[in-house]
């Protein structure tokens, strides 16, 4: 039940698409990642998950639109929609979504797929 400062755990880190799980709460993992460039298309057979921009900006694409958000803009993305990651400079994000889920759902990819767990 310790406090959590989100601006020092995203300074222990300078990778890119590799999520830091920073807390647990009733099944879901409260995660960290920085992000540029584009994400693979992917989609959850049964997860939702949220994406809360804390600083940069951030798209989310999908297959019929666009969703562009800034610093303290959120969206929830639910199961079973393809979609992907996007950021043309980088952006600092933080994602709710249940615990042991693959950062890139249906598809694995070497570039992409990161280890599952790593915690800060």
């Amino acid at each position: 039940m310790n406090k959590i400062n989100i601006e020092e755990k995203f300074a222990l880190f300078s990778e890119h698409w590799r999520p830091k799980v920073i807390g647990e709460l009733n099944g879901q993992e409260v995660k960290l990642v920085k992000v540029q460039g584009e994400f693979p298309w992917h989609h959850y057979e049964t997860e939702d998950e949220m994406f809360l921009v804390w600083k940069g900006r951030l798209r989310v694409e999908f297959r019929d639109r666009i969703v562009d958000m800034n610093p303290g803009e959120c969206v929830i993305v639910p199961h079973g929609v393809e979609h992907r990651t996007c950021a043309d400079a980088e952006a600092e994000v933080l994602i709710f979504e249940p615990a042991a889920v693959r950062n890139t759902g249906n598809v694995v990819d070497e570039t992409y797929t990161a280890p599952m767990g790593v915690k800060l």
